[in-house]
């Protein structure tokens, strides 16, 4: 039986409703029914579950990007492959990039660095795609780097807002958002999509 996984749900529970710093080793044992003792045989400390959290997340979305866009070299088509991987992530591992995005600031060296370069790995993944995109003439962008960083949002905004429940399903957002996408870096035919795939 996998008890870190038992804790990794807890943490996260409770790292997105206290906060990090709010949230307590007893806190966590409570939730996975573990006396401190116990709970330390399987992490080193509250740290080291932020840090594996969260280093696990971007080494997921690392992985999807890399299987998204693997299989073509067509820009468009990369880069909507890549929009679509990034934001069902967002919509299927809320929680995840939640506490992604607002605990970076409780991470001590080195799990913070390590973190922070796993990000910059990602950003770079789309400011790739993007540069490939102009370089082919399939993309016109002012700033490739602001095309990337928008479209990094749109993913990290479903976050905050998507329930499965919701207006939306998971295949619409999908497909609209990564039509959002290249509309942004101006490729042709973007707006035209339909919001369900056909």
């Amino acid at each position: 039986m996998d008890r870190f996984a038992d804790i990794r749900t807890a943490a996260l529970e409770l790292f997105t409703r206290k906060g990090y710093e709010a949230t307590t080793m007893a806190d966590i044992g409570a939730a996975v029914g573990m006396r401190a003792p116990s709970l330390y045989k399987h992490v080193d400390s509250k740290q080291d579950v932020l840090a594996r959290l969260m280093t696990a997340t971007m080494t997921e979305l690392l992985t999807a990007h890399r299987a998204a866009v693997g299989t073509t070299t067509d820009p468009v088509e990369r880069l909507r492959r890549a929009t679509e991987a990034h934001v069902r992530y967002h919509a299927r591992h809320r929680l995840e990039a939640f506490v992604g995005n607002r605990e970076i600031r409780a991470l001590v060296e080195p799990h913070r660095g390590r973190v922070l370069a796993l990000r910059s790995e990602y950003e770079a993944a789309f400011r790739e795609l993007v540069e490939a995109g102009v370089a082919t003439g399939a993309f016109q962008v002012a700033s490739v780097k602001l095309a990337s960083y928008a479209i990094l949002d749109l993913g990290m905004g479903v976050a905050v807002w998507y329930r499965e429940d919701g207006e939306y399903s998971e295949d619409t957002l999908v497909w609209q958002y990564s039509a959002f996408a290249l509309s942004i870096v101006g490729a042709a035919g973007a707006a035209t999509r339909q919001v369900e795939p056909s």
